[in-house]
């Protein structure tokens, strides 16, 4: 028999896959119910409230059990704001009732469940003036955002302050964010690309200064009057864009990317300018347990607190009410579409 999760709490229910389907098959994503997680060592158990989808999240999905069938459901999710329902012997950096933020850790099961656990050194206080949905819309992008300009490209927002970048993707979940940190944060003259009128003016809403085409990068920056840029951070793909990117970022500047490359970039092409290069990857210090790990915690705080003082605010364009396999399946199909302006949220 059953034992019902409302009940005696003893049960969760959580949605995820036991092979690697398109979004159109019946068990692309199954819901099911499983044993509640307890909190020990630096664990915090959060009672989820409410997730977004990033790309990684149907990459993973779309890979993880290709022409297999798993023995148990893998449940991803890596965008959550919630409520911490207990906390393990060791946890120092929250106690039961906190309300928080995070992404969360890719070797470790993911925020598609009713209670996750996570390492308080990767987890962040909520903004208090932001609701669940426009919460759980910030914390992957946000440190990846944050990591890239300030940890990767070393930024410095006193001698940099008034330099010019260049953000391709800047409608995206992560671009979106990154035009409102270099400009408020770092005091960047932003350039974003985008291709649609509706992403364009969305750039411009989150801050920045100028928008460009990204399918005639070069020539549309240059028609701005720009013709080169300090730094360009690459959210989109590494590959495509490298000879846009190597022709326009100054001598001596910086370029930083999210997308490993495919086929390698050509980093020759940069050698007489001698132009550094990076990567960045969010979940580096979780996967690693990195001895500056805590650093999420800092930055989630930060960004917090820069919200709560209205410098930042939520990249949320959409929200789904109802923890469904449907809305699930919905949040993946918006993130494949390659469209998606912002971040989508379904709240539990």
């Amino acid at each position: 028999m059953i034992i019902s999760t409302t009940k005696h709490k003893l049960i969760m229910k959580a949605i995820g896959f036991k092979t690697s389907l398109a979004l159109t098959e019946q068990d692309s994503f199954i819901e099911f119910e499983t044993a509640k997680p307890k909190a020990t060592g630096r664990d915090l158990l959060v009672k989820i409230k409410a997730i977004s989808v990033n790309p990684v999240d149907f990459k993973v999905r779309q890979s993880a059990a290709k022409d297999t069938v798993l023995p148990e459901p893998k449940v991803i999710g890596w965008d959550a704001a919630g409520i911490v329902e207990e906390t393990g012997s060791d946890v120092t950096l929250f106690k039961k009732g906190d309300t928080v933020y995070y992404a969360g850790d890719l070797t470790r099961t993911g925020c598609n469940a009713e209670y996750q656990l996570v390492d308080e050194r990767i987890v962040g206080r909520k903004p208090q003036s932001l609701t669940d949905a426009e919460a759980a819309a910030l914390p992957l992008t946000t440190l990846t955002a944050w990591e890239i300009l300030f940890d990767r490209m070393r930024i410095d927002s006193g001698k940099d302050k008034g330099k010019t970048v260049l953000i391709i993707g800047g409608a995206g979940g992560v671009g979106s964010i990154a035009i409102q940190i270099a400009k408020k944060v770092a005091g960047l003259k932003v350039i974003a690309t985008a291709s649609r009128p509706e992403s364009a003016d969305w750039c411009r809403k989150q801050g920045a200064d100028v928008v460009v085409n990204h399918q005639s990068l070069v020539d549309e920056v240059r028609k701005a009057g720009i013709t080169q840029v300090d730094f360009i951070l690459d959210f989109v793909d590494a590959g495509l864009y490298w000879d846009a990117m190597a022709e326009l970022i100054k001598p001596q500047g910086h370029i930083a990317s999210i997308s490993p490359a495919t086929p390698v970039v050509g980093l020759k092409n940069v050698f007489n300018k001698s132009v550094s290069f990076s990567w960045e990857l969010m979940y580096t210090r979780s996967m690693f347990q990195t001895e500056d790990m805590s650093e999420q915690h800092a930055i989630l705080n930060k960004a917090g607190a820069l919200v709560d003082a209205g410098m930042l605010k939520t990249t949320l364009a959409k929200t789904l009410n109802g923890f469904t396999v449907e809305n699930l399946k919905e949040l993946h199909r918006l993130q494949e579409s390659g469209k998606t302006i912002g971040k989508n949220v379904m709240v539990f």
